[in-house]
């Protein structure tokens, strides 16, 4: 069993189980944690884990990768995260090949990138990739808690199939009015109906048309943005500097 330094305190540590796994797309693997303590998972959607895998590179004997949690806190000790397989990435090519019934080490939630389920500011969630792992957490702890709040999502990836809880999202959006999903395709194939190119191409418009909406007095509209560093850049220059939103509408989180 994994021990952890006496001097560590804060954050939480603790361990868990791999539950399942399911692909969501040919690249991209959930993983479903269950906490060995049976303490319910407590965390802010949008927050994340760092989990400690059993890997030896150079002189240390194990690496640490961070997650964003995919799943809402739901009272129990199960949470979700999603793996994309890089090429030569010792830890997300072994986490695509582990089985149900691994224990690993976990440090967390941590994180800053958050909206709490009963936000009452409409938000435009802008992702590509595995980005949207936070997003759906926001989501899927709206819905829970009951909230009518608008929560727009606009996901930009390459390819059709790699639209990972896309079915998911599209159902969450013909169920609930405050839920919209707008997918937007870099390399779109022959036929396909949707948007086109990245998302920076759209969220202007998708900003000011969910802003038209809060006629009735409810605050501005929030962006919140997560994805590769290059597209978090280039987004908050064009929310920040072209559209002149505040700094405390804006939200943003990267992970390379």
């Amino acid at each position: 069993m994994f021990v952890f330094p006496l001097s560590m305190a804060l954050p939480p540590l603790f361990e868990a189980r791999l539950a399942s796994a399911r692909a969501l797309t040919p690249s991209v693997r959930e993983l479903t944690f269950e906490r060995l303590d049976g303490r319910a998972m407590v965390f802010e959607p949008g927050q994340w884990v760092n989990m400690v895998l059993p890997i030896a590179v150079a002189e240390a004997s194990d690496i640490k990768r961070s997650y964003s949690l995919a799943s809402a806190p739901d009272g129990t000790p199960r949470f979700s995260i999603a793996v994309t397989r890089v090429e030569g990435g010792p830890g997300s090519t072994w986490l695509h090949v582990a089985a149900p019934g691994t224990t690993l080490p976990f440090i967390g939630p941590q994180g800053f990138f958050t909206r709490p389920a009963a936000s009452t500011a409409p938000s435009l969630l802008v992702a590509t990739g595995t980005g949207v792992t936070p997003m759906r957490s926001m989501l899927l702890a709206a819905v829970a808690a009951g909230s009518r709040t608008p929560a727009w999502v606009l996901l930009g990836v390459r390819r059709e199939h790699d639209l990972l809880y896309g079915a998911e999202l599209a159902a969450l959006a013909a169920e609930h009015s405050f839920v919209r999903f707008e997918a937007t395709l870099s390399q779109p194939p022959e036929g396909w109906t949707g948007r086109r190119g990245y998302v920076q191409t759209h969220a202007r418009a998708l900003w000011e048309e969910l802003s038209a909406l809060g006629a009735d007095g409810s605050p501005p509209p929030h962006v919140f943005v997560c994805g590769l560093e290059r597209m978090v850049g280039s987004m908050r220059e064009l929310l920040r500097k072209d559209m002149g939103l505040p700094r405390q509408q804006v939200h943003s989180e990267r992970y390379d």
